[in-house]
């Protein structure tokens, strides 16, 4: 495992591959695979801080959140003037249905920078001080599902599939999966903050997530669920960032 994301730090950022298999996605549910799990970054799309400490599912200590939900960014100027209306329609969803605020950066230490003239979509997991990277490639990462999963990871989370208690809700396919990429599936303790699992989580992969042979790599057991939509946050996704930040007033959903 540990060498695994020794070579992704240490190989810079690893050309992402999107090819006619993989389109990206353009306003469906169900897409064959996501954009940001083609990477070679932890779980397709997570990096490290450099102490390479992994965080929990819900990260819930005070350090790695942003303090009263506030996030400073800046938005580097390779994206187009549409690039940056998806940029800003994701701000908007977090501020209007969670307690999250994104604020352009003034003098703030720590923030996040965007970025898209790196390979690949990908973020670290909550804060972890001074300047923090999301970088969501030009043109396939600049998605609006895509863009809020990126924050989200910002904000504090992992992927729904690596919660402890999955293995009652999805089977991993492991003969299906490209080799050396079994620890993108692996469990690992998390906060839930009693939410229950969530197929339809922006956060959970697709079920052809790392495939060798375009075969699922996770099958949910409750027949006929869809996983891996890209649309918008789930109304449990809300919960979750929600409970995390003890936002103080309910928002709508959608």
């Amino acid at each position: 495992m540990f060498s695994l994301l020794n070579d992704c730090r240490k190989s810079n950022f690893l050309f992402l591959f999107l090819d006619e298999r993989y389109s990206r996605w353009n306003g469906r549910s169900s897409p064959e695979v996501n954009p940001e799990e083609l990477g070679n970054y932890f779980e397709g799309d997570i990096i490290f801080p450099n102490n390479g400490i992994l965080p929990r599912n819900g990260i819930i200590g005070a350090s790695s959140k942003w303090p009263h939900g506030i996030i400073p960014y800046v938005i580097d100027p390779i994206f187009s003037s549409a690039d940056r209306r998806i940029l800003e329609w994701a701000f908007t969803q977090y501020e209007r249905l969670t307690c999250i605020k994104f604020v352009p950066r003034i003098q703030e230490t720590d923030y996040v920078h965007i970025t898209g003239d790196q390979s690949g979509c990908f973020s670290a997991v909550g804060r972890i001080g001074g300047r923090q990277q999301v970088n969501l490639q030009i043109p396939a990462c600049v998605q609006r599902g895509t863009v809020i999963h990126e924050l989200m990871h910002a904000v504090g989370f992992f992927h729904e599939h690596s919660r402890m208690d999955r293995d009652k809700y999805i089977t991993i396919a492991y003969h299906n999966i490209l080799p050396g990429r079994e620890v993108n599936f692996e469990r690992r303790v998390s906060d839930s903050f009693n939410v229950p699992y969530d197929y339809r989580s922006i956060m959970h992969y697709s079920e052809n997530a790392f495939s060798k042979n375009g075969l699922p790599t996770l099958i949910a057991k409750e027949p006929g669920v869809t996983i891996g939509q890209r649309v918008h946050f789930s109304k449990k996704d809300l919960r979750k960032i929600q409970r995390m930040y003890k936002c103080k007033r309910s928002r709508s959903f959608f």
